[in-house]
């Protein structure tokens, strides 16, 4: 989780905290002793009292925060369109409840959240429909309640001529916000089906 590192003391108390600050030392000492008895080279950096995954190591989670920090920024990523949308809907650490993880998967969620609206934008943009939908939908799977994606979807589908879909779509954001949150929809996003012809 951190490229910078960790002290020693901070990763022994998060590895093992139902144990004493010494019990907890002492079994992180020898976790770092058989680490070094595997591999050729060494996976932890240890310096004076501050710990380090090697930079011979990749991190996937490193990478997709990389990625997803060139969307947000407006610059470009080599990687393929649909695997960075399938690294951006990944959940960091599924399955582990730890507290100190929470404030980390919030932070990785909301970053992810802006990566996939903007490039959902950016497909819309280029006219790759399907790309921008798909994309837009994952968004909404992290946050149902956030518009924008929802917008995002609203606005692909009326680019598509589908006014039905995009009727259906607004309705059932409209419904959903009314049950959770008892308001509405925003103008903005009203006025995109509101202003659709009628017969």
């Amino acid at each position: 989780m951190h490229r910078e590192g960790t002290h020693r003391r901070s990763a022994a108390e998060q590895l093992w905290p139902n144990c004493t600050c010494c019990r907890a030392a002492a079994n992180l000492r020898s976790a770092l002793c058989r680490a070094r008895r595997v591999g050729s080279a060494p996976a932890i950096d240890i310096a004076d009292h501050s710990l380090a995954l090697a930079p011979s190591l990749s991190v996937d989670f490193h990478d997709a925060w990389d990625s997803a920090h060139r969307i947000v920024s407006g610059g470009v990523t080599d990687q393929d369109g649909d695997s960075l949308v399938a690294d951006l809907s990944q959940t960091l650490l599924p399955g582990w409840d730890d507290e100190w993880l929470l404030l980390e998967r919030g932070r990785w969620d909301q970053l992810r959240l802006y990566a996939l609206e903007a490039l959902a934008q950016r497909f819309q943009t280029d006219g790759r429909h399907l790309s921008a939908l798909q994309t837009s939908l994952a968004a909404v799977c992290i946050d149902p309640l956030r518009e924008t994606p929802h917008r995002i979807a609203v606005e692909v589908h009326l680019a598509e001529g589908n006014v039905a879909c995009a009727v259906k779509r607004y309705q059932e954001y409209r419904r959903l916000l009314q049950q959770e949150l008892k308001v509405a929809p925003s103008p903005l996003l009203t006025r995109l089906v509101r202003d659709l012809p009628r017969t």
